[in-house]
């Protein structure tokens, strides 16, 4: 008997050893992205056949899979099969990958095309150069990134974001300003805490990646369904939940905050939910992070509710909601904090949101439509105590800045998308933004002392409370003109009630397939954006009346134009190059000789409050080549090393052609990671990533030193502006880990340690006038910063 008992026990650990995961997801059409019923899913390098075949809504389930990364093949006849490498399984959470299949260009009863799957690749089938998707997996895995959207985005060749106090994304020497933000198909507003009016960027992401599906982002020459953008796309989308078992996370971090997740299958139609809540982390500790001693609170939750298939066709309801606040105390402030000033009680409150209703029905078996109606918000309020005479008898305190801005909007969206043959694809649609924009912003500075009280007068740079409505129509189509040649190209069509003015944007890409390894490309693209709302709506006071002087100003205006080469090196290895021009004109500027132009807005929380009376005749341009070498992660390894070499360049209403604050010149990432199997089943991982980052510094306005002294505050050499440069950027990050698959049940632990800025490398980050000591400070950047984090999924 107790022999049986002994037998019975070694069997059970065997089996808690052989612990096992899944891996799930759909197989689509590309082109018509509808559901390929029958299409085979097989695990390769296993040592037993495991596969099974979609059933009537493309879905698929492997069971029994071998926990760590491992490759998949997906074929259907007629269609070019694809490998899908390093499908990460844990024994806490299921794999879920969804696939997208392109017919044969002839389409083949028998034979299947194979081909590898290539991040490099957009999601978005329209799209011809200057696109990469990424993945959750990238998001967390990179060192540094502070699992932030936005700095994952700073890796890829293109992108500069030398500032380690936000998030901003410089795209190919473009303002931050020229960046669309969407989610699920329709444009929102930045999605950051401590965001305000007109930027796309912040100190902290509201975004929580743990809810993100494979997304693009575009820097150049976008597809005709994107607009209102001269800069870049992020192009996001939320995952479904897990529909057949409930899933829970929790985890910890220094930036990413407190957090719980849940998902599990809804209701009686396949439906799903997955919902998640933050919270910051060093808010609840009460201290500073991130360039300040003041303490940040922030929290948001997202969520993303599929209802299933229905006969009406498939609703979801999705959305974000994020609040955040900190106090900047004069007497707690360090002088070399990023965001505060001595002299200063400064209080900061932001607050964002967004929530739509999707739907989509199948037309026909090739055909869909999916429309979304959307709500979003975002706010900020900022007040200003000044104290005067500070740390003296005479000390007071007065009212220095005023703001309250929120931003609501109203969006609908619908699109149909035909695939007419295994040649040719359309889509058309139309997108309708109502924005309403209530914005006051009172400020003393730079201003008279018009009433005697002996303090500069508190003025009113805005307060309106303004309505807009923008229509963006389009009509794009992919050909297949043959086996090699590919064009997509397309028109698309804004319209803003501010001004009444209407534009046609042509769009048009053509990739050229050299051999197996060897592809070309090329794209065009023209793209036009409002100047940023701040500016817009500026008051200038004109005979005792207060009017809205740059509120007709027309969009400003660019034009794309890419060459691109890509090469397979090798089964993992893949390399790029491109080359770009854009041409830039329609920029605002002052009616009178000066340096100034809208297009060096936008690098930090606010707009310059002066610009009145602007005109449209500002130019710039932007060029550059990028090139990008790549090892997807294989064989327990990965790299990635980006290099850009750009200009870019303004002109304003002098003429005099200067640097963008935003000129660079150059941008190197290095990033490489390696995985150990640990244990004695091989099923955990101890993990090591890094990333090194070289960058030009900057260029800056100096200070007029004594002209600042004389006033009081900070006076710029504006007939010197972005005349100076900054010292080169150096970053090197360091990032170790361990992750945890449990053998008997299902759950898994990660642990992970990131050393940001090892070397505590001096980088500065301004310099500014001291009105306390009456010079001029230097003031660096973030030093040494250790992150660290802990994740359980059950």
């Amino acid at each position: 008997m107790k022999k049986y008992a002994l037998l019975f026990a070694l069997l059970c650990i065997a089996m808690g050893n052989s612990q096992t995961g899944v891996i799930k997801g759909i197989v689509i059409d590309k082109q018509s992205e509808t559901p390929l019923v029958g299409a085979t899913v097989e695990l390769l390098n296993a040592n037993e056949t495991n596969g099974v075949i979609t059933d009537l809504d493309g879905y698929f389930t492997l069971d029994k899979v071998p926990l760590g990364r491992q490759v998949i093949r997906v074929s259907y006849i007629g269609f070019e099969s694809i490998t899908l490498p390093n499908v990460v399984v844990t024994s806490g959470k299921d794999a879920v990958v969804n696939v997208a299949l392109i017919e044969a260009f002839d389409r083949l009863d028998e034979v299947i095309i194979t081909s590898d799957t290539n991040k490099a690749r957009s999601i978005n089938k329209l799209t011809s150069v200057s696109a990469r998707q990424f993945s959750l997996e990238e998001v967390t895995r990179f060192s540094g990134g502070r699992s932030d959207v936005g700095r994952l985005a700073a890796n890829f060749a293109g992108v500069s974001a030398p500032d380690d106090s936000r998030n901003d994304v410089v795209i190919r020497g473009n303002s931050p300003t020229g960046l669309l933000w969407r989610l699920e198909g329709v444009p929102i507003p930045s999605p950051n805490h401590y965001s305000t009016l007109g930027t796309t960027g912040g100190p902290v992401s509201a975004l929580n990646p743990n809810l993100l599906k494979n997304s693009d982002f575009i820097t150049s020459a976008f597809p005709a369904e994107y607009g209102n953008a001269i800069g870049g796309v992020f192009d996001l989308g939320f995952r479904n939940g897990n529909k057949d078992d409930y899933e829970y996370t929790a985890q910890v971090g220094i930036f990413t905050g407190i957090e719980a997740m849940a998902e599990g299958p809804l209701g009686k139609n396949n439906g799903s939910f997955l919902v998640a809540g933050r919270y910051s982390l060093v808010g609840l500790l009460g201290v500073g992070a991130g360039g300040t001693s003041a303490a940040p609170n922030y929290s948001d939750i997202s969520f993303n509710l599929d209802f299933g298939k229905t006969k009406l066709g498939n609703f979801s309801l999705f959305g974000i909601i994020g609040v955040s606040d900190i106090d900047f105390l004069g007497d707690d402030i360090d002088e070399d904090d990023l965001f505060a000033a001595e002299d200063e009680n400064t209080f900061v409150e932001s607050r964002f949101g967004v929530i739509g209703l999707k739907h989509r029905i199948n037309i026909t078996d090739k055909s869909y439509l999916k429309t979304i109606i959307s709500g979003s918000f975002t706010g900020n309020d900022f007040l200003v105590d000044r104290f005067v005479d500070k740390d003296t008898q005479q000390e007071r305190i007065i009212r220095y800045t005023e703001a309250d801005n929120t931003e609501n909007r109203y969006t609908f969206s619908t699109l149909y998308n035909a695939k007419l043959s295994s040649r040719s694809t359309i889509r058309t649609g139309i997108l309708l933004e109502n924005i309403g924009v209530a914005s006051l912003l009172s400020d003393r500075t730079e201003q008279p002392d018009l009433n005697t009280d002996g303090d500069p007068d508190l003025f009113t740079f805005r307060d309106i409370d303004e309505n807009l409505t923008i229509i963006q129509p389009y009509l794009q189509g992919q050909f297949r003109l043959t086996e090699k040649l590919t064009l997509n190209a397309g028109i698309h069509g804004q319209y803003s009630s501010l001004n009444d003015q209407f534009v046609i944007e042509p769009r048009a890409g053509l990739n050229y397939k050299i051999s197996q390894n060897h592809r070309l490309s090329f794209g065009y693209g023209l793209h036009h954006q409002p100047i940023p709302l701040p500016l817009l709506f500026l008051n200038e006071e004109v005979n005792g009346e207060l009017l809205q002087t740059n509120k007709n100003l027309d969009f400003v205006r660019s034009n794309h134009y890419v060459l691109g080469y890509d090469i397979k090196l090798g089964v993992s290895w893949r390399g790029k190059v491109e080359i770009y021009y854009q041409d830039i004109d329609n920029a605002a500027v002052e009616s009178f000789p000066s340096s100034y132009s809208s297009l060096t807005e936008g690098a930090d929380f606010g707009f310059d409050n002066d610009r009145i009376s602007l005109l449209n005749e500002g130019t710039g341009y932007n060029q550059g080549i990028e090139l990008t070498l790549e090892r997807f992660f294989s064989k327990g390894y990965y790299g990635l090393l980006t290099t850009s070499l750009f200009e870019s360049k303004y002109e304003g209403s002098d003429g005099i052609e200067r640097n963008t604050p935003f000129n660079n010149g150059y941008v190197i990432n290095l990033l490489a990671g390696k995985e150990f199997a640990m244990g004695k089943t091989k099923k955990d991982v101890l993990f090591f990533d890094t990333r090194v980052t070289f960058s030009g510094g900057r260029y800056y306005t100096p200070v007029d030193l004594t002209a600042s002294q004389a006033a009081g505050f900070e006076v710029l050499l504006e007939d010197f502006a972005f005349s100076e440069q900054n010292d080169g950027y150096f970053r090197w990050d360091v990032k170790f880990g361990y992750k945890i698959n449990s053998s008997k049940k299902k759950t898994s632990h990660q642990f992970y340690v990131d050393l940001q800025n090892v070397t505590a490398n001096e980088n500065l980050f301004a310099r500014r006038y001291n009105r306390l000591t009456n010079d001029i400070d230097e003031v660096n950047q973030i030093g040494f910063f250790p992150d660290f984090g802990y994740r359980f999924e059950f």
